[in-house]
């Protein structure tokens, strides 16, 4: 019943497969928040909806509900007889290692992981490569510490704040960068701008615990706002919508999104969005799907960064009055301190 309701979703989002069905045809197995997330999952899915509409190929789309929900889904697409199967998120490397090394002929690609074979425990690295498997990770650590670097300066009250959904390296790794821009911007400006929420150094911070409770995000954020924050980074999906919430409803902060741009990902917020954080999850997607088509897929792992575009700081938008020329000048010079080495950034999550 699970999984006959796990499909109807995935038809109820994408309508049913046409009559003269595509010869690729191209699947994913969202994380939990689903494509309705308006960062993550919804990235991923916008990527192979991109794909659909590029190289023709048909696609199918299954949400998980919880983390039990990863291996079914996964042997549902196979026995779809999917030709490439897209896992969305750190969480389910184990499923898709299984899935992969049970059905070599199907091409897969897992998000936010390196791909790599760890052992039945996850503890043996470097890991052993996979040939039908591809990791698709993102050193959002860069972008993040350029947005670290604005909202210590766009600040009024020398307070900003991040948070997380959970306690995971793709999560913590924005949460680096994040706090490590707000260091840089103090140490370049004789400045004392205080981070809430996170301290690299001591790998503790403030988590929701969830992608999904949006009234978490409201009373994390009403708790930084009471303490003087007037900047929040929340990395934690569809919670992040929670935090806007609040920051319409008080005008005490304003808000930096992450994994997709606000504007078109969570427009209904854009009037507190100062920036987002971009993760090229969408583009990455449709480049392994791009790939599958032309019969040129490998295990070869892929890595955004600032110099590739596969993650970046998206404009001010309405905000960009609001931003002092000196400052983004700044924000806008990291961009290539950080790609040649200059600037170092030391969080141990980059991929």
């Amino acid at each position: 019943m699970a999984l006959a309701a796990t499909a109807a979703l995935a038809l109820s989002v994408i309508g049913a497969p046409s009559a003269q069905a595509a010869k690729v045809q191209a699947c994913m197995v969202t994380d939990i928040g689903g494509i309705d997330d308006h960062s993550f999952n919804a990235a991923a899915y916008r990527g192979l909806v991109a794909a659909q509409k590029a190289y023709k190929v048909q696609i199918v789309a299954l949400s998980s509900s919880s983390d039990a929900d990863y291996a079914p889904n996964f042997a549902q697409l196979v026995n779809a007889k999917c030709d490439l199967i897209v896992g969305v998120g750190f969480l389910m490397a184990d499923a898709i290692v299984a899935a992969a090394k049970a059905n070599p002929t199907i091409k897969f690609a897992i998000i936010d992981q390196d791909g790599l074979d760890h052992g039945p425990k996850g503890d043996q690295y470097p890991g052993t490569s996979i040939a039908n498997l591809k990791g698709l990770q993102f050193n959002t650590a860069q972008s993040s510490f350029q947005a670290g670097y604005l909202a210590a300066g766009y600040s009024k009250k020398g307070k900003v704040a991040t948070y997380g959904g959970i306690n995971i390296p793709p999560v913590t790794i924005f949460m680096d960068g994040f706090w490590e821009g707000v260091n840089a911007y103090n140490k370049a400006n004789k400045k004392n701008v205080k981070v809430l929420g996170w301290d690299e150094t001591k790998k503790n911070g403030t988590f929701a615990g969830s992608f999904t409770d949006v009234g978490k995000g409201q009373q994390i954020s009403k708790n930084f706002e009471q303490q003087g924050a007037d900047v929040i980074f929340p990395v934690a999906g569809g919670v992040g919508a929670g935090s806007a919430k609040q920051a319409i409803a008080s005008k005490k902060s304003k808000v930096i999104w992450v994994d997709s741009d606000a504007k078109s990902a969570a427009p209904q917020f854009m009037s507190v969005i100062l920036t987002s954080v971009v993760k090229g999850v969408d583009t990455a997607t449709t480049a392994t799907v791009k790939e599958v088509v032309q019969g040129t897929f490998s295990s070869t792992h892929y890595v955004g960064t600032l110099a590739n575009r596969g993650t970046f700081l998206a404009p001010f938008y309405g905000m960009e009055r609001s931003v002092p020329a000196s400052l983004k000048g700044q924000v806008s010079a990291l961009k290539a301190k950080i790609t040649s080495g200059a600037i170092k950034i030391t969080s141990p999550s980059q991929p």
